[in-house]
C-alpha cells in the first residue's frame, strides 16, 4: 500500500476539500461524498462504491488494518493525517481512524427493475437524514427490495443519514424520482399503492400486502402530497389509542414494513 506523506496541517487543500463535502451542494456537484465508521465503510465497500481517497490516523488504525478493511483495493490516494488533522475531519467521535471519501452513484429511475412479487418503499419528501437513515435500517433488516426516493429534502449521503442507517444507505438498492415518475412507473408495472394517511383510511393490519405492493411514508409534518392520495389503492393508518396524533417517520416505517413481512411469512 503506497502512503503519501504525513498531512500535518489543517490548511492542506486535500483536507478544505473533506471538509467542503459535508455540504449537500458540494455533494451533489462532486458527486462525491465521505463515509466514516469501520461498519459503514465495510459496507459501503462489498456492494461496489468507488473510493476516491483515503485519509487515516495511524494511532488508531495501523495500515494492516485498514488493507483488510478495504479489501486491498489501493488503486487511489492513501494519505496519513495526524492526530491533530484526523480530529478535525472527523464528524463524529471512535469512527475507527479512517475517512473515506467514495463516488456517489445516479440512483437514476431508468435503472430500476421489477423484482418478483416486489416489496418497494417509496419515502416522500422527508427532511431529517437521522430519520432516513433509520428507515433504512428497517429496510435492510426487512429485505426490502428497494426504495424510491421521492422529492427529496436531505440526501442519503448525508453523514447523519449514513451514522444512522450504518451503511445500510449502501445496502439497501435505491431510486431517486419525482412523484408523478414514480406514481406513472408503478401504476405500469401493477403494483398496487398503500399510502400512509390520516382520512378515508383503513388499519394497516387488514390491507393485503402479501400482492406487489408499494409502501407509501410522508413526512411528520405534511404527511403525503395529494398526489399519492389519489394515485393510492388504499390508504392506510396505524391505530393509535394514546393522546398523540402521529409517530416518528421511522417508526411507522418499521411498524407497517414488518407487518407486510408477516403476511408474507417472513
Amino acid at each position: 500500500m503506497l502512503i503519501s506523506d504525513l498531512i500535518t496541517s489543517r490548511h492542506n487543500p486535500k483536507i478544505k476539500h473533506l471538509l467542503q463535502l459535508q455540504k449537500s451542494q458540494v455533494r451533489t456537484l462532486d458527486k462525491l461524498f465521505v463515509i466514516e465508521g469501520l461498519k459503514e465503510i465495510e459496507k459501503a465497500v462489498s456492494v461496489g462504491y468507488l473510493i476516491h481517497s483515503v485519509f487515516f490516523c495511524a494511532k488508531l488504525i495501523s495500515p494492516l488494518h485498514l488493507a483488510k478493511l478495504l479489501h486491498s483495493q489501493m488503486d487511489y490516494p492513501v494519505y496519513e493525517v495526524s492526530h491533530e488533522v484526523y480530529e478535525k475531519i472527523a464528524y463524529r467521535e471512535n469512527s475507527g481512524g479512517v475517512v473515506v471519501v467514495a463516488q456517489s452513484k445516479t440512483h437514476s429511475p431508468e435503472k430500476i427493475t421489477l423484482a418478483s412479487n416486489p416489496l418497494y418503499l417509496v419515502i416522500e419528501g422527508i427532511e431529517k437524514p437521522g430519520n432516513l437513515g433509520a428507515i433504512y435500517r428497517t429496510a435492510d433488516a426487512a429485505g426490502i427490495d428497494a426504495i424510491i426516493i421521492c422529492d427529496p429534502k436531505t440526501d442519503i449521503y448525508n453523514p447523519n443519514a449514513i451514522r444512522a442507517s450504518l451503511g445500510c444507505v449502501f445496502t439497501v438498492p435505491t431510486f431517486i424520482m419525482d412523484s408523478h415518475i414514480a406514481i406513472s412507473w408503478l401504476k405500469k408495472q401493477k403494483i398496487q399503492i398503500l399510502s400512509t394517511y390520516l382520512q378515508a383510511a383503513i388499519p394497516y393490519h387488514t390491507a393485503d400486502f402479501k400482492i406487489p405492493t408499494a409502501i407509501v411514508m410522508g413526512t411528520e409534518a405534511t404527511g403525503i402530497t395529494q398526489d399519492w392520495v389519489v394515485a393510492s389503492d388504499a390508504n392506510i393508518i396505524i391505530p393509535m389509542r394514546g393522546q398523540a396524533d402521529s409517530m416518528n417517520v421511522s417508526v411507522s416505517t418499521a411498524i407497517v414494513v414488518f407487518e407486510a413481512l408477516r403476511q408474507r411469512g417472513f
